[in-house]
C-alpha cells in the first residue's frame, strides 16, 4: 500500500518550526566503492570529508570552445530568453541561467550522457542515476550577481519532495575560475549537517528564488557558526574542470565586479533509487525544468 503524504516519515525537517535547527545527516556521502569507477579510494575518501572534489582538465580545449559557442548562441536567441527556463536579470537584462539545457541543445545533451560524468555520478551514489536538473549558469563580467549561502537538498527536499541526500552536482567551467571573479565557494565538511530553516514556502516560490533566493535561505548566525566551524574554501580553476559536490554543502558565490566572466555547466544528478515524491514543505511540486520526474537513466544502465 502507497504511504500517505501525511503518514510518511521527513527525514529531514525544514521551514515548520520557528526557530532554525542544525541535525546530524543521515545517510551516507558516498554509496560506491573504488572498484566501480573511475575515482580511486584516495578521491572518494576525500569527498566523503570534504563534500567536494575537484577534477581538472574533465573536458578538452575544444570542447570548452564548443560550450561557450553555444552559450553565446543560446543568449542571444529571443525564443531562449523569452521561455520560461531561462532567467534574465531585472535591471540589466543579463541572462543568469537557462534551465533543461540538456533538452534544447545537443551540445549540453551529449556532455549529460558523457561516461567520463555519468559514471563519476553512479559510482558516488551507488546507482544508475537520472538528470534531476540541468542548466547553465552566466557571470558575466561587471553584472554577474550572487548566490547566497545554502544546501541544494533543502530546497530540492522542501519543494521538489527529494526524500534522501543520495544526488551529486558537477559544475563544469566554461571559463577560467578566479578567486575575484565569483567562483563557488564551499564550507568543507558542512554537508555532514543539515539546517532546517524557517519561514514556510510561498506558492510558485520558484519564480523569485531562481533570481533572489528567500525561503530555504539559512539564518546568518548559523552560518556564522558553520564558517567558524567549517570554514570556507574558494574553488579556483581553469575552464575546462570540473567540481562535483554533494547536495548538503552549504555553498555560495559572490558577485563579479571583474571583467573576467564566469559560466558553467551545471548538471544534478539524483540516484534513481532516490526519486521525487510529493514536495515535504510546499503546495505543490516546481516545473519539471526545475525539479524533473523523469527518471530514466542516463548513460548505459549498470548491467547493460
Amino acid at each position: 500500500m502507497t504511504e500517505t503524504v501525511e503518514s510518511r516519515i521527513d527525514t529531514y525537517p525544514t521551514r515548520v518550526d520557528p526557530e532554525p535547527k542544525v541535525m546530524d545527516r543521515e545517510d551516507p556521502v558516498v554509496w560506491g566503492t573504488p572498484d566501480k569507477g573511475p575515482l580511486s579510494a584516495k578521491e572518494l575518501g576525500g569527498y566523503d570529508q570534504k563534500g567536494y572534489l575537484a577534477i581538472e582538465d574533465l573536458v578538452t580545449p575544444e570542447e570548452v570552445e564548443s560550450f561557450r559557442a553555444e552559450l553565446r548562441r543560446l543568449s542571444n536567441d529571443p525564443a531562449v530568453r523569452a521561455d520560461e527556463c531561462t532567467v534574465v536579470e531585472a535591471k540589466s537584462q543579463e541572462v543568469r541561467s537557462i534551465f533543461d539545457v540538456h533538452k534544447t541543445s545537443d551540445v549540453f545533451a551529449k556532455i549529460v550522457s558523457d561516461p567520463r560524468v555519468v559514471e563519476r555520478a553512479r559510482q558516488i551514489l551507488g546507482s544508475d542515476v537520472y538528470v534531476h536538473q540541468s542548466r547553465v549558469n552566466f557571470k558575466p563580467g561587471f553584472e554577474g550577481k550572487e548566490f547566497s549561502w545554502h544546501s541544494d537538498f533543502e530546497t530540492w527536499h522542501a519543494e521538489d519532495g527529494m526524500p534522501r541526500m543520495r544526488a551529486v552536482s558537477i559544475s563544469i567551467s566554461m571559463t577560467d575560475n578566479y578567486s575575484f571573479n565569483g567562483p563557488l565557494m564551499i564550507m568543507p565538511g558542512s554537508h555532514q549537517k543539515y539546517i532546517s530553516c524557517v519561514g514556510e514556502t510561498p506558492d510558485d516560490n520558484y519564480k523569485s528564488s531562481l533570481v533572489m533566493q528567500g525561503a530555504g535561505t539559512p539564518d546568518k548566525e548559523t552560518l556564522t557558526r558553520f564558517a567558524d566551524t567549517y570554514g570556507i574554501d574558494v574553488l579556483e580553476g581553469k575552464a575546462g574542470g570540473a567540481i562535483m559536490f554533494d547536495s548538503n554543502c552549504m555553498h555560495a558565490s559572490n558577485g563579479n565586479v571583474t571583467p573576467f566572466a564566469r559560466s558553467n555547466v551545471f548538471i544534478v544528478f539524483n540516484s534513481v533509487e532516490n526519486t521525487l515524491e510529493e514536495p515535504f514543505a510546499a503546495s505543490a511540486p516546481r516545473p519539471d525544468f526545475i525539479g524533473s520526474r523523469d527518471f530514466t537513466p542516463v548513460g548505459k544502465a549498470l548491467g547493460d
